[in-house]
């Protein structure tokens, strides 16, 4: 067996995450960290469960929208209004700020060909960027990572981050795999045990196994690169209070990266609870209320950090809802729906593109008219400064708001 596989195998785990040490190393030199608004960033936020979009953006206007839902329809007098036919969930009065600033571009119908209905298969298709007929086990964010490598006989974790305690598949590339860290002092703390302490001290040692020696090695390296870390984030202050919920912590710990200085180009966080079959109303909107208010404070952060222009903000659920409301005060698995990108530069802000026609559905379901891949490209190719098709495998139209 080889270092490389005995090392695979061996893998520390720390804080409730597997983790290779050999690529905490690299936060110990000091090029992996630069001089701050020196970086295109981009933060990736997650809505799982399938968010409806109908009642997110809201057709106001559109008579349909409250036949289909007599119960679950935002009244009109209550929506944020964005323009003459539609406007925002009332809980999403942070947002709406956000949008008067210019700093919103909304894309409606954005789904891919023949959706899957699946939480698990129409997530996989939106993390991998493959197609509904497609099998990929690898992410589009991890193969970002492969082509920035490519040639190169490089470990490149730092490049992409999920705040979270496992790492999911849009970060795992073929040749190298972002890292998933959620709290830096837990990560810190948990290598300074007794146990831990004990381990390494016998790295000092000599060792006539030659794996032996290299897992001592490494174990050595995690901790003084745990460490490096904390010392370095603690010299990142935010400037703003982050409410207390799971999506603001996230975004509070993303900020103190990016504050910091570290070399990361992706972020990648989430919030659950979208999958609302049942009471949405109450749910939904307390959601986008967690998600507009923490997103803002996000912003303002960057902002007063003077990195906001560097920075984009992608926002995406696996599908969407169906336009008639069920039973049961809530919506089922559905598809096309509404995607934000948020950035304090935009080329368009603002309502991108015609929301859904409701008179011409797809057995009841709202019909994709912008490929998610779309987005994708348009943020490889005009942001992170990638050819889109080492990553997506073929190309794809990009759009205007970047």
């Amino acid at each position: 067996m080889n270092r490389r596989d005995f090392l695979k195998q061996t893998a520390f785990t720390s804080v409730g995450t597997f983790l290779i040490p050999n690529f905490l190393k690299a936060f110990e030199q000091e090029n992996m960290f630069k001089p701050l608004g020196s970086e295109k960033i981009v933060v990736i936020i997650q809505f799982s469960g399938g968010n409806d979009g109908l009642n997110t953006v809201i057709p106001f206007e559109n008579d349909i929208y409250y036949k289909e839902r007599p119960q679950l329809a935002i009244p009109k007098n209550q929506v944020l209004s964005l323009n003459k036919e539609v406007g925002l969930n009332p809980a999403m009065k942070s947002l709406k700020s956000l949008y008067d600033e210019g700093f919103v571009s909304i894309i409606n119908q954005v789904g891919y060909p023949n959706p899957d209905r699946s939480h698990f298969r129409s997530m996989d298709i939106w993390q991998t960027g493959s197609g509904s007929n497609q099998y990929w086990q690898t992410g589009w964010i991890g193969r970002y990572l492969d082509a920035q490598c490519s040639g190169k006989d490089c470990q490149i974790a730092y490049e992409a981050i999920e705040v979270d305690d496992s790492l999911g598949l849009a970060l795992k590339g073929e040749k190298i795999k972002g890292l998933a860290v959620k709290d830096v002092n837990k990560l810190a703390k948990a290598t300074k045990t007794t146990e831990i302490q004990t381990i390494n001290a016998f790295q000092k040692e000599k060792h006539d196994h030659e794996n032996v020696a290299y897992l001592y090695k490494t174990l050595s390296e995690t901790v003084s690169s745990a460490d490096y870390i904390q010392q370095k984030i603690k010299k990142s202050k935010n400037s703003v209070t982050y409410p207390t919920t799971d999506l603001g912590r996230q975004l509070q710990t993303i900020a103190q990266f990016i504050r910091s200085g570290l070399s990361t180009n992706v972020y990648y966080a989430c919030l659950g609870g979208f999958d609302t079959h049942v009471n949405q109303k109450v749910i939904q909107e307390r959601n986008l209320k967690m998600y507009s208010e923490a997103l803002a404070l996000f912003v303002k952060d960057l902002k007063e950090a003077g990195v906001w222009k560097e920075v984009v903000v992608l926002t995406f659920s696996e599908f969407g809802r169906r336009v008639a409301e069920n039973a049961s005060g809530g919506t089922d698995h559905g598809t096309a729906n509404n995607v934000f990108v948020l950035n304090g530069n935009l080329k368009k802000a603002g309502v991108w593109n015609e929301t859904a026609n409701l008179t011409d559905l797809d057995d009841g379901d709202l019909k994709f008219k912008v490929d998610f891949r779309e987005i994708y490209a348009t943020i490889l190719e005009k942001h992170l400064q990638t050819k889109s098709s080492l990553v997506l495998d073929k190309k794809f139209q990009l759009l205007d708001i970047l």
